[in-house]
């Protein structure tokens, strides 16, 4: 089985995808096309926890060497526990702003002496087959990632990435960028500055830094890849899709308007 969190932790730039519609059938196709994961986000989506497993289920179904993972709602034990059982290999968690946030989410989804998650018969041990593997492998091998995507998380970067059991850092520029007063500006000073500040912390704490490039734009991947980010994902499904349609329509329109 391959080992993501180690592979991510020695350096290997990890590249994967964001999953927001709930069909099993691109979920499979995206996992089979070569990404390291698939996150399904449960944030801005109206996916719930069973459809969630179900789509974990496709991605492992397109590809063994794909992590299926998760973007959660935010930090909540009760359902944060429920998506660790249903077989998330990674964990990224939105608005992490403060240290105690950051371990609240640690406490959820590390197993006893690191956290507080607690054992059930789900489907990440087999539905009860491997519990006692499980245990003991889990926390070295889910993928645990903190959002910073607001001005406060800045701020308080050292302290949230000096929390143990906390793997990687994901930027979200959009809400960044829309709490400093500046949305979608992403060449703007204040938020470059932000970036750096991001950067310098996670090279201070060993955590890898991570980035959503959310238009299709491969080129801007390969820059965010140079610039450090070892935790990457690209686009998301929905906007691949309405952009490949708009592109190839807009196209026909050109030609047939000639």
């Amino acid at each position: 089985m391959r080992q993501f969190r180690k592979e991510l932790l020695a350096g290997r730039k990890i590249i994967g995808t964001w999953l927001n519609s709930c069909s099993c059938v691109i979920a499979e196709l995206m996992a089979s096309t070569g990404f390291d994961f698939v996150c399904v986000d449960v944030e801005h989506s109206a996916v719930d926890i069973s459809q969630t497993q179900t789509l974990f289920q496709a991605i492992k179904s397109g590809s063994a060497d794909c992590a299926a993972m998760v973007r959660l709602h935010g930090v909540d034990y009760a359902l944060v526990k429920r998506y660790v059982d249903a077989g998330a290999q990674g964990i990224i968690c939105p608005l992490i702003n403060t240290a105690e946030q950051a371990q609240r989410l640690v406490e959820a989804v590390k197993y006893p002496p690191l956290g507080n998650r607690g054992v059930g018969f789900c489907r990440a041990n087999g539905y009860g087959q491997r519990v006692q593997q499980h245990f003991s492998s889990a926390n070295d091998e889910i993928i645990l990632a903190v959002q910073i995507e607001h001005a406060d998380a800045v701020r308080n970067i050292d302290a949230i990435l000096a929390v143990p059991g906390i793997d990687a850092v994901f930027i979200g520029p959009y809400d960044l960028t829309a709490s400093m007063g500046i949305a979608g500006q992403f060449d703007n000073a204040a938020y470059l500055q932000a970036k750096s500040t991001i950067l310098e912390a996670c090279r201070r704490h060993g955590v890898v830094p991570g980035i959503h490039v959310v238009k299709t734009d491969p080129t801007e991947l390969i820059r965010m890849a140079e610039e450090g980010y070892g935790f990457l994902a690209y686009s998301l499904d929905i906007t691949m899709i309405l952009n490949s349609c708009q592109t190839a329509l807009a196209q026909f329109k050109s030609l047939a308007a000639l």
